[in-house]
């Protein structure tokens, strides 16, 4: 039988439960969201279906979609990135406060998709770094659901001190951010 919600890690007694403190934050930070929406083409239309009644995206912690890059901590890059479009994009990610995560949505956003033109950025990740990749073209929304949810893993479990980390200021530096 599958759980709803999996255990927690540490020690519980009746009406208390003890546990680190990069768990508590990693839980808080993974069900409030707040991701901004950089859509371009027709993985837009799938994520506003995404946000509809039927798909229903609020249920994940991600109700308040943020269109100011200051207060979002999510970047959700779908659709068609032109060449012309990627200072834009990076100066979007540059003005996310930290901690801050990306998805790529989409086979445009992934790897320039079908276009193989020299207008049409062949991936994102040559711009920013990229923490999940969603396929499709465009993808269901069961699929951005699915990204979702791998997002919020990844920042559940992602230590506190990671941002802090050399590893994490090299791949920074790769990508000439400061």
């Amino acid at each position: 039988m599958a759980t709803v919600v999996p255990q927690f890690e540490g020690f519980e007694g009746q009406g208390f439960l003890a546990t680190s403190f990069d768990k508590t934050i990693g839980l808080a930070r993974a069900n409030s969201i707040w991701p901004l929406p950089f859509a371009t083409s027709c993985c837009g239309i799938e994520f506003m279906a995404t946000m509809g009644t039927n798909y229903d995206l609020a249920r994940f912690g991600m109700e308040r979609l943020s269109f100011s890059p200051r207060q979002a901590d999510l970047l959700m890059v779908m659709g068609t990135i032109a060449k012309k479009m990627a200072p834009v994009l990076r100066q979007v990610y540059e003005q996310m406060a930290e901690p801050k995560w990306v998805i790529a949505v989409g086979a445009c956003a992934s790897s320039g998709g079908i276009f193989d033109t020299y207008s049409v950025l062949q991936g994102i990740d040559k711009v920013i770094p990229v923490d999940v990749y969603v396929p499709g073209c465009p993808p269901r929304p069961e699929q951005i659901i699915d990204g979702v949810l791998k997002i919020q893993e990844l920042i559940k479990n992602e230590p506190g001190r990671r941002r802090y980390s050399p590893e994490y200021k090299q791949l920074l530096e790769s990508y000439n951010i400061s």
